[in-house]
């Protein structure tokens, strides 16, 4: 899990995403702050779409890890007593890193946005085609525009 900058409205605002260990995009979530609570939202809202990981490999970010201890608290107290292992190192998430560059290539160009809306629709649009590129359609009839459907909801 990483975040990268993104410029809406000439102010930065955070692009969170999550990764696997193949470079399969999980999830990401476009946020105005990078503190607790948009971390435990993108934490809550991938968990909730993909299940609970084993464990999480993220930079030195104190609002990333101070939402995933978030995450285990309440996934200590709802009876299931299984834990995420957080794993904070600058050099564990390379894959991540390495696939912002789609954004970044594409949103560079663009000087930012003017909405947040209209950044968040953008985004999930060029989220929905790079996931299309690396062949994460699931082979049961869904279409590319579910999918998109799906993930700018």
């Amino acid at each position: 899990m990483d975040e990268t900058y993104i410029k809406v409205k000439g102010k930065w605002t955070y692009f969170y995403r999550a990764v696997d260990r193949d470079g399969q995009t999980l999830d990401f979530l476009l946020s105005e702050r990078r503190n607790l609570a948009a971390a435990r939202r993108f934490f809550k809202r991938a968990i909730a779409a993909n299940g609970v990981p084993d464990r999480v490999a993220i930079d030195k970010s104190g609002a990333n890890l101070a939402g995933l201890q978030a995450v285990n608290v309440i996934l200590r107290f709802t009876g299931n007593g299984r834990t995420i292992v957080v794993r904070q190192a600058k050099d564990l998430n390379n894959i991540l890193e390495q696939d912002h560059r789609v954004i970044k290539r594409i949103t560079g160009p663009m000087m930012g946005f003017k909405a947040f809306q209209s950044a968040a629709a953008t985004i999930a649009g060029i989220e929905a085609a790079h996931m299309i590129r690396k062949g994460q359609i699931p082979a049961n009839g869904t279409t590319a525009f579910q999918i998109f459907a799906e993930l700018a909801a």
